[in-house]
């Protein structure tokens, strides 16, 4: 039987989505709406579907997941794919967001479970039992903040500012320049009894855009995202939690890691993103979906750390691979030229290839297949051997 099949992304509108770049590298007419996200996997929450078969991606896997998946990736990880591929292309800020730990998930979905919530309830917040560490490899510019920042160094970015906002920010942060000082400033931006009025907020957007004009930011990048943000949330806490939060710009090519407990928000740009296979998003603010502060002040890491940005590691001339320290997925990006002939690329156990530029062929002992940019292919473990060959750069999911 062919384990090599052809794959449809399952499309998420979430508002936040460009409507145009993800269709671009599709071939696909913009439709207007906005189009987030395209998911590669097995999740409930965004089934994949198969070019010429009926069902999900979900239930070839579930009729013969030994073969599949692969012995090793069954006993590790259950009868089920372990990650999940994306292409993500914010046109705004993303939520202001955390993801749980396996342990805080598992607990999570259990308890909301028990209260008797649906998995579509819209005040839900644990959609499984999986831990969701991600990796976004940019494709375009890409914008985030992730992590907190030493407390510091962000007391130096709410300097010369003002506001009376700003000043018990600082006032914290000088007096317990710990992790502790940070928690004491999240928390106290966040909650619901001790949030700052919409109106501080935008007092302290208002001067933060003065020293943007007259060239004075102790740091410029924090303060653009601060006035994105606030653009598209005028009055939300998260803008000036923000302010905490080490800002990312990646170029194409570059690549961030957030792990279990990183406080992050995803700002713009165009990326292939890796996760394990989860929907468990917790939010604080930048958002029109459910907020659970109580929850995320749970699972919150408060520990000042930069951002992980995994270097490439050259497998060959033609692939480079990025690694980030989890067991559920690793990401491979390979880049051909028609001189090159059959390149083989690396890997083992279940794979979904991802073709972002050029044309090429993929040829493993099931046969061969065409990918045109856009184009994305399933691998069945027993396929061990895979070559690319043609004019363009293909990504690959598999599992270490």
């Amino acid at each position: 039987m062919l384990v090599v099949e052809r794959l449809i992304g399952a499309r998420q509108t979430y508002d936040w989505g460009s409507a145009a770049a993800i269709p671009e590298l599709l071939g696909e007419r913009p439709d207007g709406r906005p189009w987030a996200e395209q998911w590669y996997g097995a999740h409930p929450s965004g089934p994949t579907g198969l070019t010429g078969r009926a069902g999900p991606l979900s239930d070839l896997i579930d009729a013969d997941p030994q073969r599949l998946l692969g012995e090793d990736v069954v006993r590790r990880f259950g009868p089920h794919l372990p990650f999940l591929l994306k292409l993500i292309a914010p046109e705004r800020a993303l939520s202001l967001q955390v993801h749980p730990s396996l342990d805080q998930a598992i607990e999570g979905f259990r308890r909301e479970n028990e209260a008797g919530l649906a998995l579509d309830d819209p005040d839900r917040s644990y959609k499984d039992a999986n831990h969701k560490p991600e990796m976004v490899l940019a494709l375009t510019r890409y914008e985030a903040v992730a992590g907190f920042r030493a407390p510091r160094r962000a007391a130096e970015v709410l300097s010369g500012l003002d506001s009376a906002l700003a000043h018990r920010m600082r006032r914290t942060l000088r007096l317990n320049p710990t992790r502790f000082g940070i928690r004491q400033v999240f928390s106290d931006l966040v909650s619901t009894g001790t949030r700052p009025t919409a109106a501080e907020i935008d007092a302290l957007v208002a001067e933060i855009d003065v020293r943007l004009e007259r060239g004075a930011s102790p740091s410029r990048r924090a303060d653009v995202n601060a006035v994105t943000m606030a653009r598209a949330f005028p009055g939300d806490p998260g803008v000036a939690a923000a302010l905490l939060l080490n800002p990312v710009t990646l170029r194409p090519g570059e690549a961030l890691f957030v792990p279990a407990g990183s406080v992050h928000a995803y700002i713009s740009g165009l990326g292939v993103e890796i996760m394990a296979s989860s929907d468990n998003v917790l939010r604080a603010g930048l958002t029109t979906k459910h907020v659970d502060v109580p929850e995320v002040l749970a699972c919150v890491d408060y520990v000042a750390a930069p951002p992980v940005r995994p270097a490439p590691e050259y497998l060959s001339r033609a692939t480079r691979a990025y690694y980030a320290p989890v067991d559920d997925f690793e990401l491979l990006a390979t880049t051909v030229v028609p001189a090159d002939g059959r390149m083989l690329v690396p890997g083992r156990g279940p794979r979904i290839v991802l073709a972002v530029e050029g044309t090429t062929t993929v040829t493993t002992p099931a046969g061969r297949a065409a990918l045109a940019r856009g184009q994305a292919l399933f691998v069945g473990a027993d396929e061990r051997v895979l070559t690319v060959e043609g004019e363009g750069v293909v990504v690959q999911a598999d599992v270490p």
